[in-house]
């Protein structure tokens, strides 16, 4: 478990490595093959599974937001059932900790409900297919806190009337030194876009340090996060 630049959460852990998709724009995956063959990423990218880091959350002290698998797909068609139980297992057993889940396949979400009242679920969505698969998927899940995030913002995406039920918003932008990726300027129309109907119906935005908004950033945190910090 790893104390983390991640804006939006305190720690990474990661019982779970590697992906089998194909992301050009994955830093884990770059990171995977930059150290193939270390003890960290034994086999590269290919998905593992790494039992001895399953207890690492009962080791905080104080409660934390945990970040669940960011170098890895958890939910992923490839990742064995009792790998997830053995993950959501902890969730349930600690809960002190906020546990923050974010997939590409949000079709495989609600087959684990209900989740546990500690845990935040998301989908990643770059552009519009994959924002409406993540709507359909996340509307069937029950959690306390669901939410997309649009990291890296691709294209503009016509959400207007459509996310009503979600508690969270992100927006990014891409980073690295790929080829093709929009313009920040044009990322900015884009999540302006978002912002406008998320401010329309109360939905709390957070920006990345990436989105390099011009004015200063707007960081906002869903309800749940709000009430339980006021309460300790």
């Amino acid at each position: 478990m790893n104390k983390t630049a991640i804006e939006w959460t305190d720690y990474t852990w990661n019982p779970v490595t590697g992906c089998l998709n194909n992301c050009e724009y994955c830093y884990a995956q770059r990171i995977a093959e930059r150290f193939n063959g270390t003890k960290a990423w034994p086999y590269g990218f290919r998905p593992t599974y790494h039992p001895e880091r399953i207890g690492e959350p009962r080791k905080l002290r104080q409660p934390s937001k945990i970040f669940v698998c960011s170098m890895a797909e958890l939910f992923g068609d490839w990742v064995e059932d009792r790998v997830i139980e053995d993950i959501l297992f902890v969730a349930f057993t600690n809960p002190q900790h906020t546990f923050q889940f974010l997939t590409k396949f949000p079709q495989n979400l609600a087959r684990w409900n209900p989740w546990p009242d500690n845990a935040w679920v998301g989908v990643s969505a770059t552009n519009t297919y994959q924002f409406l698969k993540a709507v359909y998927g996340l509307n069937a899940v029950i959690a306390k806190v669901r939410f997309i995030s649009f990291e890296p913002l691709h294209e503009y995406i016509p959400i207007t009337g459509i996310i009503n039920f979600l508690d969270w918003l992100i927006i990014g932008a891409e980073t690295g030194n790929r080829h093709w990726k929009p313009p920040i300027e044009k990322v900015h129309e884009y999540a302006n876009e978002i912002i406008k109907e998320a401010g329309r119906i109360g939905t709390p935005v957070f920006f990345k340090d990436n989105l390099q908004w011009p004015g200063g950033m707007r960081r906002e945190w869903p309800k749940e996060v709000v009430i339980t910090e006021a309460r300790a």
